[in-house]
């Protein structure tokens, strides 16, 4: 039996259930003014397992998650699990399972925010499944660690696992298309311009002003290292855990030396990794690996790190100017802007590379997906004609890609070579 305190926090949490003629309003709280459709809806809720919503802080998780538990409205019981008295309380599922059928049998669904704060939220959230309550679980959580890498076998049959990343250029686009097509293009170069600089996360896309934008990437930069790093993953050198941000920020596109890292960071090359995979599982970074197909003509060693929102990138170099054609670093900004994309895009089992071979070919991006490929080059420039570089023509001669796109600030057209056709594309037009 709950503790009174424990009860009274579970209802102080969901005032709905003691006024229901309310709960549309109540409820309304917690979804934002403005709503940017994601490409997730709709998401068909299932009464036989669990709905896992992993990604970064301030993605828009729980947002999506009220959205989709509208129709069980007033019934749901939301917890939040960032709290340390409910954590304590509901040592596990079986706790959990006792009150539904004890105190809230009318309850239509469960929402656990927050999940990654549990001390095993798989095993939790298993035991929940399998008493079989009859009614759809909703979780969020910021991190794969403990929602998704640690959870694989234990849900297998369990869950439904779906990456909730900041808004993708589509997304945005369909938000707020005009009605012409002369300024739907310039709107999506605007579009296209604020994601390069600020990025994609919800709250920092839709501020009033650059000046807002630049200072809540800041407030979630300091979330996502001081919050994440030091409570969620008891990270104890803090300070070299940001100043490997740093490094990673600068060296966006490029090879990646962790040995080098560490010398730089005055740490061994374990701490490097370790930290490298927390900042992957917080959804921060992405590693990509090199392309090996087997040609033997690959170099397949030192891997590239991208970040998985250009505007936390620039806000770790303080780096904000907006007229992109003077900024040094456009060349890795549009590389990370479409990593970014790409990542936003594909579904879970889609991987990412890039290629480079022993002749000092490079092609930026090699995407596989279901036993296809597909590649990208990008090119930071405006193009005046249809070229393809050796290293394209080296490529697909060596694989054959399903596509080609060489993505541009120009030019949009086709081009045959190599018996395939080249897809010229830019930002705003990018498929």
């Amino acid at each position: 039996m709950l503790s009174s305190e424990v009860q009274n926090r579970i209802l102080q949490y969901n005032p709905w259930l003691i006024h229901p003629d309310q709960a549309n309003a109540l409820i309304h709280r917690y979804l934002p003014e403005i709503y940017v459709l994601r490409q997730a809806e709709p998401v068909k809720l299932h009464n036989d397992r669990a709905l896992l919503i992993v990604g970064p802080r301030q993605s828009g998780k729980s947002t999506l998650a009220w959205r989709l538990l509208q129709s069980c409205s007033p019934n749901i019981l939301y917890l939040n699990l960032e709290d340390p008295l409910l954590r304590s309380a509901l040592g596990g599922a079986i706790d959990l399972v006792a009150l539904l059928r004890e105190s809230y049998q009318f309850i239509k669904a469960v929402f656990l925010d927050e999940a990654q704060h549990l001390a095993d939220a798989g095993l939790f959230v298993k035991g929940l499944v399998d008493a079989k309550p009859g009614i759809p679980v909703l979780v969020t959580g910021s991190s794969s660690f403990h929602l998704m890498s640690k959870t694989r076998e234990s849900l297998a049959g369990r869950a439904d696992r779906l990456r909730l990343l900041p808004f993708s250029l589509k997304e945005l686009l369909l938000h707020e298309k005009p009605a012409n097509p002369i300024a739907s293009k310039n709107h999506g170069k605007n579009i296209f311009a604020r994601q390069m600089i600020y990025g994609s996360y919800p709250a920092a896309y839709l501020a009033n002003d650059d000046q807002d934008r630049a200072r809540l990437l800041s407030d979630l930069a300091e979330a996502l290292i001081l919050r994440d790093a030091s409570d969620l993953f008891r990270i104890r050198r803090v300070d070299v855990f940001r100043k490997l941000l740093t490094l990673l920020a600068r060296q966006t596109g490029s090879l990646v030396n962790f040995s080098e890292l560490a010398s730089i960071c005055r740490v061994d090359a374990g701490t490097i990794h370790a930290y490298v995979e927390i900042l992957e599982e917080s959804h921060i970074v992405k590693v990509i690996r090199p392309f090996a197909g087997g040609k033997r003509r690959e170099l397949t060693t030192s891997p590239k790190v991208y970040f998985v929102d250009n505007g936390i990138r620039n806000q770790l170099l303080n780096s904000f100017s907006t007229d992109i054609s003077l900024r040094t670093d456009k060349g890795a900004l549009m590389e990370n802007w479409v990593f970014s994309e790409l990542y936003k895009r594909l579904p879970l089992m889609a991987s990412i590379h890039f290629w480079r071979s022993k002749a000092g070919g490079e092609v930026d991006f090699v995407v596989e997906q279901a036993g296809k490929l597909m590649a990208l080059e990008v090119k930071a420039a405006n193009l005046d004609r249809p070229r393809l570089s050796r290293s394209a023509h080296s490529f697909i001669e060596a694989y054959q890609p399903e596509r080609f796109v060489v993505l541009n600030l120009s030019l949009e057209t086709h081009l045959t070579a190599d018996n395939r056709t080249i897809e010229f594309q830019t930002p705003e037009n990018f498929e």
